[in-house]
């Protein structure tokens, strides 16, 4: 009796097949279009009229600026020259002041400064070395048998007993903006030498771009 595959099962791994292959690309082509069309349109309001006058004064020889692909390239331009020019006065003094002032004034917009102090705390830890532990952790999760990558955001202690318990921020894959938050015990955590920025890759890529050991069980504690 033949055990050969039939049309539809060879069409069905095929199919598969390609749409695992195809996905990766889709979803990197949705992000980056994502990106530079959000990117694009926050400066097109400004760049777009002043492309289109400058044309109009000159059809012949500037009436390519008025082409839409046009507006939307230096549009880009512009808001990531933008984006530089904020990073670079941030590491200056006036940026600096007028980021403490910026502040002040989302302070005082009660959801607002929800919203954006606990995103600027997140940052900040998560850009500096805690002391005593290591930033990037494993965790048991979903259980005992299973590791995800985690990031120490705080360590606390237990009340009555004075254990210390470290509150681990877990990010989801692909997306590392969603995840939970867990309080593990500091001695049930596996600690890692990877950087936050290893971290962000590995689970970016699924575990694609990772290193080739790990440590899997947390050190033995003496005493």
């Amino acid at each position: 009796m033949s055990t050969s595959p039939t049309l539809g099962h060879r069409l069905q791994r095929l199919f598969l097949t390609g749409l695992l292959t195809l996905l990766p690309l889709w979803l990197t082509w949705v992000v980056v279009k994502f990106l530079f069309v959000l990117l694009g349109d926050l400066s097109k309001p400004l760049i777009g009229p002043s492309l289109q006058g400058i044309a109009a004064r000159s059809p012949q020889a500037l009436g390519w600026l008025g082409d839409p692909w046009v507006q939307n390239a230096f549009a880009l331009v512009a808001t990531v020259a933008a984006v530089l020019l904020v990073g670079w006065l941030a590491r200056r003094v006036i940026g600096q002041r007028l980021l403490g002032w910026f502040e002040a004034l989302v302070a005082r917009i009660p959801l607002a400064s929800t919203i954006y102090g606990s995103a600027r705390k997140l940052l900040d830890i998560l850009q500096t070395k805690p002391d005593g532990t290591q930033r990037v952790v494993l965790v048991d999760f979903p259980h005992a048998e299973m590791k995800s990558i985690g990031f120490v955001t705080r360590v606390i202690r237990e009340q009555g007993t004075g254990r210390e318990l470290a509150a681990v921020y877990v990010p989801t894959t692909p997306n590392p903006t969603s995840g939970y938050l867990e309080i593990v015990p500091v001695e049930k955590m596996t600690p890692t030498d990877w950087t936050v920025d290893q971290a962000m890759s590995f689970i970016i890529s699924g575990g694609a771009v990772a290193p080739d050991t790990i440590p899997f069980t947390p050190p033995v504690r003496e005493g």
